[in-house]
């Protein structure tokens, strides 16, 4: 399967919609395709410290994901890889796209200086779970968020 991994464009941004919206958990987070999602993909288009990332496979948007880049000041000034809304396609899961995605998110963050790759996964997604700790990934940390 050839994969082409490139930054998303603005008219990829509805498939990404669907493709982050595309279970129980995600879809009341996501809500349908609109102007705040434009807003949210201007702004990290615009940011140099983020990228979102899409997988391609013949002419069709497969699979997506958010890279963010954070510099830090412990770990010994160490910068940190994060990754974000790492979707598949439904009708293309299984077949190592998602292992070459986060494959590809590891080359990144090296590339960019990173030390660590961290990530976060609603508890309600066992098999995303599997997947990671698949990867290597360790569930070190319990985590936390506050709506603001």
């Amino acid at each position: 399967m050839e994969l082409i991994f490139r930054e998303a464009e603005r008219d990829d941004l509805e498939r990404i919609v669907e493709l982050i919206a595309d279970d129980a958990v995600a879809a009341r987070r996501t809500g349908s395709y609109g102007e705040p999602h434009v807003r949210g993909f201007e702004a990290v288009a615009a940011s140099p410290d983020n990228e979102l990332v899409v997988a391609e496979y013949d002419g069709e948007v497969v699979g997506v994901m958010q890279l963010t880049f954070i510099p830090g000041i412990s770990r010994n000034g160490a910068s940190r890889l994060l990754v974000e809304a790492v979707r598949v396609a439904r009708n293309q899961r299984g077949k190592g796209i998602g292992r070459r995605l986060m494959e590809h998110a590891h080359e990144r963050g090296r590339a960019r200086g990173c030390a660590l790759a961290q990530l976060t996964s609603d508890k309600q997604r066992p098999e995303a779970h599997r997947f990671y700790r698949n990867l290597g990934y360790e569930q070190s940390h319990e985590g936390f968020k506050l709506p603001l």
